[in-house]
């Protein structure tokens, strides 16, 4: 059995992956104490915390930092670029054998968006992105994401920890897709709903491409893999991902909004 930490675990990403792991011990770790979850209270930039916090883990699953793409350096500077690296520092003083880092797809958009100031858009003829593709972030936050995949690299090469960076989509519930579709505020009504679509991540995928990022063998290190469901608007290659880490995604945000 795997003893995995989960920082961020109050969020919405953590508390679904609450739910899965059922063959693995998992320790939340949240920011403050929350009525209705039993964590380790741990505050991200406080690097000796965070090492006391991991004690006796096998695997890190960071998800805390701001996740806002629309958020201004200076909120995500301390959370998403000092908060990563204490996260590695942590996992080392603690001989733990992997880091999983969320990282997202706002790392390589600005090639797919339809406005460089608008993260949430994908225009019609998207390139598609690999995992070896070089970053490209679409926002101050795409920037910190991509900080965290480079320390990834370098932790792993330097001590020899497993590190694997999932640019995750958009998680949402199906009727929080649907009404994503709904963009007639927008002004750039289909380019968003497009990219919701391009973007979904189902909940039951969310678990499934965590579980496997954090358990199954990897064939090398450091490891960038993608992490949406099969959506057919999709331009996130998600080939790599099924092969290195033997992720099946179940869900497709086309089938989803047709039924």
């Amino acid at each position: 059995m795997t003893k995995i930490a989960i920082t961020g675990a109050a969020g919405n990403v953590g508390r679904v992956l609450l739910d899965g792991f059922a063959d693995h011990e998992v320790t939340p770790l949240t920011f403050e104490e929350t009525d209705d979850l039993d964590s380790i209270v741990c505050d991200i930039t406080d690097r000796e915390a965070f090492v006391d916090a991991l004690d006796g883990q096998d695997v890190l699953i960071h998800l805390a930092g701001n996740p806002s793409p629309y958020a201004e350096w200076d909120d995500l500077k301390e959370p998403n670029i000092d908060g990563v690296y204490n996260a590695y520092h942590a996992a080392i003083e603690n001989d733990l054998d992997r880091v999983v880092f969320a990282s997202s797809n706002h790392a390589v958009n600005m090639d797919d968006i339809s406005d460089p100031t608008e993260p949430e858009t994908m225009a019609a003829d998207a390139p598609t992105v690999y995992p070896g593709t070089a970053g490209r972030p679409d926002s101050f936050y795409g920037v910190s994401k991509v900080a965290g995949e480079a320390l990834g690299d370098f932790f792993s090469k330097r001590y020899d920890i497993e590190a694997v960076s999932l640019r995750i989509g958009w998680l949402m519930t199906e009727d929080e897709l649907e009404d994503s579709q709904d963009t007639a505020d927008s002004d750039y009504p289909e380019d968003a709903a497009r990219f919701g679509r391009a973007m979904w991540l189902s909940h039951r995928d969310c678990r499934d491409v965590f579980e496997s990022a954090a358990t199954a063998e990897v064939p090398h290190e450091p490891l960038v893999v993608h992490g949406i469901s099969r959506n057919d608007d999709r331009y996130l290659s998600l080939t790599e991902t099924q092969r290195t880490i033997g992720y099946r995604p179940r869900d497709n945000a086309s089938e989803t909004l047709e039924n």
